[in-house]
């Protein structure tokens, strides 16, 4: 018998070396190719950014992205994927069937996209920003660390809302970065010990620390449904006390539904990203604050990577795999000079014009 569960072991064993080497044989691939490339590097390299959806957020990444490819010398692709997980992964195959020389996505559910990810890798460069892939053959993660934004604008809803029954909305659970976001919120919130591999079942109430989270609302990046959520969930809830999006267009949506319904400032909104409707509110002192990322970075960064990468140049990329771009807090005094920077950083990636 202890034989048998000795070959038994060593079976599984097997069969678990060998699924993973795909991986490990994709990401010493693409390293040996961009090694190659220090005898002969490319002169001006095509690369894309790829987002996740649609969203003012993307906008302001498109501008980071097409500087750097201004800045560097490097051709830049820009999609923007209108039509969920079937849109991105069509975009992916057409960019790897014409040739691109690396590529850097936000993928939307990287556990069913392991195909469309690895045909990346194989053909091209592979890497991820705002939302990581980590079981796929990337080079690089470019971004923050999503649980822990989540902890701050928990954190953030802690300090201006000291009880009662919350809702939150996000766009979807499948991609990487919401299922983090999403429980770093809820852990902030409650004043728990942080712990980023615990996972709060969505589709039940949280009632703890005197907070009764009711629900999380998705939409699937459809924005007439996201508003709607917001609408119904403040009528089942008429005592509802804070609410948070956690996408932009979730927060930006919230501030519309609040100021319709003539409770803003009243209902408490710890927001997400730069939406600029949010920037005013809280500037005007009726949103408690907004955590932000800094997707001009994700899109300039991304570029600057790849480029590098073409060139042979590996320097860049940290031996964690993961270049961080933190998030940080926007409260009231923080907002003019955020708002100023930001429309300056969007004006500077329109003048440089780009593709896409």
């Amino acid at each position: 018998m202890k034989k048998l569960f000795a070959v038994a072991s060593l079976a599984t064993l097997a069969l678990g070396l060998a699924a993973a080497s795909p991986f490990a044989d994709l990401v010493a691939a693409q390293k040996e190719r961009i090694a190659a490339m220090k005898a002969a590097p490319k002169k001006r390299p095509h690369v894309a950014f790829v987002s996740n959806g649609v969203a003012d957020f993307w906008t302001i990444a498109k501008a980071g992205a097409i500087a750097a490819g201004k800045e560097l010398g490097c051709d830049v692709t820009v999609e923007f994927p209108g039509g969920g997980l079937s849109d991105q992964k069509r975009m992916l195959e057409d960019l790897v069937t014409r040739g691109i020389d690396g590529i850097s996505v936000s993928p939307i559910d990287p556990t069913n996209q392991a195909e469309v990810l690895n045909m990346v890798a194989e053909k091209s460069l592979l890497i991820t920003n705002d939302s990581d892939a980590p079981k796929a053959p990337r080079l690089c993660y470019i971004g923050m660390d999503n649980y822990d934004a989540g902890l701050m604008c928990g954190k953030l809803a802690r300090e201006g809302c000291k009880g009662g029954e919350v809702a939150i909305f996000i766009g979807r659970l499948e991609q990487d970065n919401a299922k983090r976001r999403r429980q770093g919120f809820i852990d902030g919130l409650l004043g728990r010990t942080p712990d980023a591999t615990r996972y709060d079942d969505p589709s039940k109430a949280i009632e703890e620390a005197g907070y009764v989270i009711v629900g999380t609302w998705t939409d699937s990046f459809d924005r007439a449904k996201a508003k709607a959520n917001i609408e119904d969930v403040m009528i089942k809830h008429p005592k509802l006390a804070l609410m948070t999006g956690l996408f932009e267009y979730n927060s930006t949506l919230a501030v519309e539904v609040l100021k319709q319904t003539g409770k803003l400032g009243k209902v408490q909104l710890a927001a997400f990203d730069e939406g600029a409707d949010v920037i005013m509110a809280i500037k005007e002192g009726t949103v408690l604050g907004t955590v932000v990322q800094d997707p001009y970075g994700y899109g300039f960064e991304s570029v600057k990577v790849l480029n590098a990468m073409n060139k042979g140049d590996m320097s860049m990329v940290p031996a964690s795999g993961i270049l961080s771009i933190p998030a940080r807090v926007i409260r009231k005094a923080d907002a003019e000079a955020f708002w100023k920077e930001l429309k300056a950083r969007i004006k500077a990636g329109k003048e440089a014009g780009g593709k896409g």
